[in-house]
C-alpha cells in the first residue's frame, strides 16, 4: 500500500526546514560576532606579526636620503644618474591560508561544554577572520577517513561564513579519522607555500611520512583536540564503552582502580608520542581542551611565535 503525503503534511516538513534553517544561521550569526569581537580585540595584530608574506616585491627606485640602507642603493641608476638612488621594497602580505578540519565521527564528543568539533570550528572561525582581516585568502579541507570536501581559497566574509557553516554542519560520509590522507591531499593540491592549520584529535594511524612533507613545504601548525572524559571515566562500575568511528565495543570496569590506570597511561602515551611527532618534524602545537578556554592558548602561541621571530 502506498503512503500519502498530504498538503499538510508538505506544509508542516517545510515548517520544520525553514526552521532548522533559522535555527543554523542564528548559530554562524552569533558565532561571527563572537570570533570577530574577539579578532578585533586580540588577534589581528598578532597575526599579522607572525604569519608573513612570501617575500619582497621590487616596488620603486627612488633618490637616496640619509638614513637609508646603503645595501639598497641601485648602483646602476645610481652611476646613471650622476647621484645615489635605492631600490624600494614592500612586502608580499598576502597568504594563502588552509584550514584542515576532522569531522570524523569522534569529533562529535564533548563531556563538558562544547563538542571537539564545535571547538574546532570556533577555533577555526578566529583564524579564518584573522586571516581575511589581513587580506589573506582562505580556503577549506574537511576530512575523515575520505577526503569530505574542499573549498578552494577566497576572500570575503561571505565565504568565511560559508565555510563556519560547513564546519559546523557538514554530514560526512565516513566515520573514521586518516591525517596522512588528508596531508597527501594538501600537499598535492597547494603547490605554492601556505599557512596550514590542521584541526583534529589525532585518532588516526601513522601520518608521519606525509606531515614530515607538509612540514617542509608549508607553514603547518597542529591543533590537537582532546576532551578530558576521554581519559578520566567516572566510577560507575562496568560499563561499555563505543568506539565512535569503528563501532567496536567494550566493557570496562571503571570502579577497578588498575583497569582505569591503565586506560588513563594508554591515552597519555598516546599524546606524548603525538606531541614528540610533531616536535621532531617542527610543527607548531597548539593544544585544546573541551574544559578549557582556548583564548588562552591562542594568545600563548601567538605571543610565543612572535618572541620566536624577533
Amino acid at each position: 500500500m502506498r503512503g500519502t503525503f498530504s498538503k499538510k503534511d508538505f506544509w508542516l516538513e517545510e515548517i520544520r526546514h525553514m526552521n532548522t534553517n533559522t535555527a543554523i544561521l542564528k548559530k554562524i550569526r552569533r558565532l561571527e560576532l563572537r570570533t570577530r569581537r574577539l579578532v578585533d580585540s586580540s588577534f589581528a595584530g598578532q597575526y599579522h606579526s607572525v604569519f608573513k608574506g612570501r617575500g619582497m616585491n621590487f616596488e620603486e627606485v627612488r633618490e637616496y636620503a640619509p638614513g637609508d640602507e646603503i645595501r639598497s642603493i641601485d648602483w646602476n641608476v645610481t652611476a646613471r644618474m650622476d647621484k645615489p638612488f635605492v631600490k624600494k621594497f614592500t612586502e608580499e602580505r598576502e597568504l594563502t591560508v588552509l584550514l584542515a578540519v576532522d569531522v570524523s565521527a569522534s569529533g562529535n564528543y564533548g563531556s563538558v561544554g562544547l563538542s571537539k568539533r564545535e571547538m574546532a570550528a570556533e577555533v577555526a572561525a578566529i583564524l579564518a577572520f584573522s586571516a581575511i582581516n589581513n587580506n589573506d585568502k582562505v580556503g577549506l579541507v574537511l576530512f575523515t577517513d575520505r577526503l569530505e570536501l574542499f573549498i578552494p581559497p577566497k576572500k570575503g566574509r561571505q565565504h568565511i561564513l560559508r565555510l563556519i557553516r560547513d564546519m559546523l554542519y557538514f554530514e560526512p560520509a565516513g566515520k573514521g579519522t586518516d591525517v596522512a590522507l588528508a596531508l597527501e591531499y594538501i600537499n598535492r593540491v597547494l603547490s605554492r607555500k601556505a599557512v596550514v592549520f590542521l584541526i583534529s584529535d589525532f585518532i588516526s594511524p601513522d601520518f608521519t611520512k606525509p606531515l614530515t612533507i607538509a612540514s617542509r613545504k608549508h607553514d603547518l601548525v597542529a591543533f590537537p583536540v582532546y576532551d578530558p572524559g576521554e581519559r578520566e571515566l567516572p566510577s560507575i562500575g562496568i560499563v561499555t564503552l563505543e568506539d565512535a568511528e569503528t563501532g567496536k565495543q567494550i566493557d570496562i570496569n571503571t570502579s577497578s582502580r588498575s583497569v582505569m590506570e591503565a586506560f588513563r597511561s594508554q591515552e597519555e602515551r598516546r599524546w606524548r608520542d603525538l606531541e614528540k611527532t610533531l616536535k621532531s618534524r617542527r610543527v607548531d602545537s597548539v593544544p585544546l581542551r573541551t574544559d578549557k578556554d582556548y583564548l588562552v592558548a591562542l594568545r600563548s602561541f601567538f605571543e610565543q611565535r612572535e618572541r620566536r621571530k624577533s
